[in-house]
């Protein structure tokens, strides 16, 4: 038997009851109160998007559980994005002035990298792997074999993967 559609009050009620805890959670692994508020909002804005509608959903039972993993998922996304931009500041300080993109470049820039992060956690892990030994490290397909105990087939199936998903991604992104 189903259980009846939840109400706008039950949710309006578990953000009452989790939203100091989330943020507090938020904010001792962020330092950061600001920060911490915008991926609460970010950790309830996902509650309402994908609204489990049924009360014997898991988010329902278990709300803080359920909380705690959206939160901690939208955390590891934003300090990875954090650690991207570092890097990415850090390689325009290391560039001659003249070689310098203007700001709106460096903004595009900036969001292809992240969307090329964003795709590449998507994939499986060998997946991600290959692609990273073929395309950055720029191993051989038969030393990429031979480093992950696979065969070369296997390989050549996984970079087509891979790929297939970088043309997707390129099609998403501004001209």
């Amino acid at each position: 038997m189903a259980m009846p559609p939840l109400l706008p009050t039950q949710l309006e009620s578990h953000y009452r009851a989790h939203h100091g805890w989330l943020a507090h959670w938020l904010q001792r692994r962020l330092g950061n109160a600001a920060e911490a508020a915008d991926l609460m909002h970010d950790t309830f804005a996902r509650l309402l998007a994908g609204a489990p509608m049924q009360s014997h959903t898991p988010a329902l039972r278990a709300p803080k559980a359920y909380l705690a993993t959206v939160a901690k998922h939208l955390l590891i996304n934003h300090l990875r994005r954090q650690s991207l931009e570092r890097a990415w500041l850090a390689a325009l300080a290391a560039l001659p002035e003249q070689h310098v993109p203007s700001t709106e470049q460096r903004a595009e820039i900036l969001q292809a990298l992240q969307a090329v992060d964003t795709m590449l956690d998507g994939l499986k892990p060998k997946v991600r792997a290959v692609f990273i030994m073929a395309q950055i490290e720029g191993h051989a397909y038969a030393d990429i074999a031979a480093q992950l105990g696979i065969g070369e087939r296997s390989v050549k199936r996984y970079m087509a993967e891979a790929l297939t998903e970088c043309v997707l991604l390129a099609q998403d992104l501004p001209a």
